[in-house]
């Protein structure tokens, strides 16, 4: 893990409005914060923090992928959400008295962040409103995503899950392409079928009825081609 003052990189991903809650800023805003962010990068597999840590800092993808994850009462690793360039997390101690945090960070591939105390956020939220307004409107959609997740899991119906989980990653994730949609996959088939709740030979099995269905086309391993929409959204009214 290397970890160093604002990067290049980083910056420029600010100056080109890549991180949504800084968008609004002026130059002048940006500087700033350029100059109180430092730089940390991780190799695939390497963790960020891990349930029980206190963090103190906020974190925000400048390139590559991170999964947050929960034990969940099995033991199994429940993933909750993929972050990827321009996200942030370690949000849950910015705000409010410090506590351990209650989920896991790991890099689906290698990652850089830049970092900002706990300190340094609460000022700038305080001298920028809007930044605050954008940091409270994409808490509030984590909190929507982790709802649909609950809800998501608590059906029986592993098509469904599926269903859901590839909508999810064709908004996140996909391009368009002569009318259907791209999505390079930021998981593999066991984190896919963790993030369902799933075993892999059930994803597997699904898949493949989706494909001969000519609702997917499935490219190797880390790619899925939905020929259908329609058809994938019609599945989970």
């Amino acid at each position: 893990m290397k970890c160093d003052f604002c990067c290049e990189k980083c910056a420029s991903r600010l100056y080109a409005h890549e991180v949504p809650i800084f968008e609004s800023l002026s130059a002048e805003e940006l500087e700033r914060i350029i100059n109180t962010r430092k730089h940390m990068d991780l190799k695939k597999g390497e963790t960020l923090f891990l349930e029980g840590d206190e963090v103190s800092k906020l974190f925000i993808i400048s390139d590559g992928m991170i999964k947050i994850t929960k034990n969940t009462a099995a033991g199994k690793e429940q993933i909750i959400n993929i972050l990827t360039v321009g996200d942030f997390l370690g949000e849950n101690n910015i705000l409010g008295d410090p506590h351990p945090s209650n989920v896991s960070a790991t890099a689906v591939k290698n990652t850089s962040l830049c970092t900002i105390s706990r300190e340094d956020l609460k000022e700038i939220l305080f001298k920028s409103p809007s930044i605050a307004l954008k940091f409270l409107s994409e808490l509030n959609k984590r909190l929507i995503e982790v709802e649909n997740l609950t809800s998501n899991l608590s059906n029986n119906n592993p098509e469904l899950r599926i269903s859901c989980m590839l909508l999810e990653f064709a908004e996140k994730y996909g391009q368009e392409v002569n009318k259907k949609v791209e999505i390079t996959l930021p998981l593999n088939r066991e984190e896919m079928a963790n993030y369902c709740g799933i075993a892999r030979e059930t994803l597997s099995r699904k898949l493949t009825l989706l494909e001969n269905e000519g609702c997917i086309s499935i490219v190797g391993n880390k790619k899925i081609i939905i020929n259908n929409l329609s058809l994938l959204e019609e599945a989970i009214i």
